[in-house]
């Protein structure tokens, strides 16, 4: 006795499923063959002429002094992973924003947007007892 999913054989249905998975197999080799072909041809290309001045540290057109070594506050670092933090809250917040509004969703996706925003507000109450939202 051979099994059935709604009427069909389980193979045919298998087969169908694997068909699918290798049309996404061959468009992503597709698409490193591409990049690979491009990088290639782009080095067989290119003149290769190293001079002195070529090989300087180039910052938008200005000869570079001193040393190549500079420091970087990590706190900008971490204002902007704090922005990245808030711009991601947001991407979920206006989907939630229109499913909240469908009949017999309200409440499922109340209690789950606030469970989002606690985590949110305790990472944010954590940078802040920590120091990082000063500005020194």
């Amino acid at each position: 006795m051979r099994e059935t999913v709604g009427g069909e054989p389980t193979a045919v249905l298998a087969a169908d499923y694997f068909a699918s998975y290798s049309v996404v197999g061959l468009l992503a080799l597709v698409g490193v063959v591409f990049v690979a072909v491009a990088f290639g041809a782009g080095r067989l290309l290119r003149p290769v002429v190293p001079t002195p001045e070529k090989l300087l540290t180039y910052e938008c057109g200005v000869d570079p002094v001193g040393e190549g070594w500079a420091h970087t506050q990590v706190r900008y670092y971490v204002y902007a992973f704090l922005y990245v933090i808030f711009a991601v809250d947001s991407i979920f917040l206006f989907p939630w924003a229109t499913v909240f509004a469908a009949p017999g969703y309200g409440a499922t996706t109340l209690v789950e947007m606030f469970v989002f925003l606690g985590f949110l507000t305790v990472g944010l109450l954590y940078a802040y007892k920590k120091g990082v939202l000063t500005w020194t």
